[in-house]
């Protein structure tokens, strides 16, 4: 990561984080056996991606955008447009690709070059309704979206759970399409992530950090602040749009739910947060935390709520029922943002010991 972006993680900690979760991933179809598990990391590797490009914007440039969903969900829907109505095969994902991403790319340059002039407040809701309003036409488009129901679509052969690469004699379980799929989710949010570091780490991203200190000082400087910030917002969008494709092969579906949900927008905003704005790194942090207290914190509660039962503790059964998981979820959250104002990353990197 040094070498691509010349910004290590600058924490020994930090980077044995990094280091326990890239591995997992990695490792994550031969050590953890079941859909659940595969599922999960898939799930981290799409929304490291798509964290990562929306700290582009809020903590490079300070610019709040409530539209970053409608990109993802641009991504997905091609993909899911594509497959469904021209079939199951590679060139129709190339069409997704080659419709989805420049469509993504022409409305963030839109709304950026007509919203990015005005102040943050007025850009937030700006980017609110222009969400607001292609999640319903999304949802009333019908002959094309699927509407509420949304689109569920057939995978190329090389990619679906019945082809086998390596039979179950081999190593205990079959290496199917399946297994291929999450590797090719794995490294394209991957090459998505280094990109962006890439990005914020050269003369382009010092200059965005410049606007967001200081705009009005940066203009006095010489630079075309709408140019940076619409630039940016551009490329968060194309990258958003590229998790939402990885999203849509990997689930085998597109739908309002999945895509375009305004509870996507705010999960996005919560692993931003919890991992550490402006740091890339923290996408990762925060994807990771936030997906897996989102999947196993309840079977953790049910856990402990038996094991207090069992000891005889008064109050604790039930406050650690799983019902609760929510409740319990949400105070961690509060938790993290107080005890970790920066984020985690700002926290390993400003712990003592940390390297410069």
């Amino acid at each position: 990561m040094m070498i691509l972006s010349g910004d290590p993680p600058r924490s020994r900690a930090l980077s044995v984080l990094l280091v326990v979760i890239i591995l997992a991933l990695l490792a994550t179809p031969f050590i953890f056996p079941g859909a659940k598990a595969l599922n999960v990391a898939a799930k981290i590797c799409i929304f490291a991606a798509l964290v990562a490009s929306y700290d582009l914007l809020l903590g490079y440039t300070g610019s709040v955008s409530f539209a970053h969903t409608m990109f993802y969900g641009i991504g997905s829907y091609a993909i899911a447009i594509a497959l469904y109505g021209l079939g199951p095969s590679w060139s129709s994902v190339a069409v997704a690709v080659a419709a989805g991403l420049p469509l993504a790319l022409l409305l963030a340059l839109a709304i950026g070059l007509f919203s990015l002039r005005v102040e943050a407040i007025f850009f937030a809701m700006i980017t609110l309704a222009i969400a607001s309003a292609f999640l319903v036409l999304a949802s009333q488009l019908s002959w094309l979206t699927g509407g509420e129901d949304g689109r569920s679509f057939q995978l190329p052969e090389l990619l679906r759970p019945g082809t086998v690469f390596i039979s179950k004699e081999w190593f205990g379980f079959p290496v199917n399409g399946r297994i291929l799929t999450y590797y090719i989710v794995l490294s394209a949010c991957a090459l998505m992530v280094l990109m962006l570091l890439r990005v914020v780490n050269s003369p382009f991203g010092r200059v965005l950090q410049a606007i967001r200190e200081n705009r009005f000082r940066a203009e006095a400087l010489g630079y075309r602040t709408v140019f940076h910030l619409t630039y940016a917002n551009c490329v968060a969008a194309m990258i958003a749009a590229g998790a939402g494709m990885l999203n849509a092969l990997w689930l085998r579906y597109a739908g309002p739910d999945t895509s375009l949900s305004f509870s996507i927008m705010l999960d996005i905003l919560l692993m931003v947060v919890i991992g550490g704005m402006g740091t890339i790194y923290g996408a990762v942090i925060g994807a990771a935390i936030f997906i897996l207290a989102q999947n196993y914190l309840q079977a953790l509660m049910g856990i402990a709520s038996t094991a207090a039962a069992d000891a005889g503790l008064p109050l604790l059964p039930g406050l650690l029922h799983p019902d609760r998981w929510l409740l319990w979820l949400g105070l961690l959250f509060i938790a993290s943002v107080y005890f970790f104002p920066t984020g985690v990353v700002g926290r390993l990197r400003n712990k003592p010991g940390a390297t410069g």
